[in-house]
């Protein structure tokens, strides 16, 4: 998958989209007008930027997502560690705790992921 960026206004958007989704066009422009205080032509722009992007999809003026708002985001984490850290996971975790301390519970959250992940490849 070519990389997936979306800039703050976009990824607003996007959210709204994957918030109350499926939705039309018209309801899609009516909350953009509300909490964006955008004009129905800019709405539609952006939403055909997105579509182009492989994001979003409209048929007859419905518009759905092609990719879930927790597959986008796994890939922008992908792509991120990938391009900063060469891939590797340990180095981005280093790199985090190194300015971050983790709680008992974030320790205790991710060594039941990691053996959950472990269940799976069993």
């Amino acid at each position: 998958m070519s990389e997936m960026k979306l800039g703050v206004v976009e990824s607003r958007f996007a959210d709204i989209i994957w918030e109350n989704e499926p939705l039309t066009t018209k309801e899609l422009t009516v909350i953009c007008e509300r909490e964006l205080n955008w004009k129905r032509t800019t709405t539609y722009t952006v939403l055909k930027k997105l579509c182009n992007r492989g994001i979003f999809n409209t048929t007859d003026s419905i518009i759905t997502s092609l990719i879930s708002r927790d597959e986008f985001y796994a890939t922008q984490s992908e792509q991120f560690v990938q391009k900063n850290f060469q891939g590797s996971l340990p180095a981005f975790i280093a790199a985090f705790t190194s300015r971050k301390a983790l709680s008992k519970d974030d320790l205790s959250e991710i060594k039941e992921l990691l053996r959950s992940f472990e269940d799976q490849k069993k």
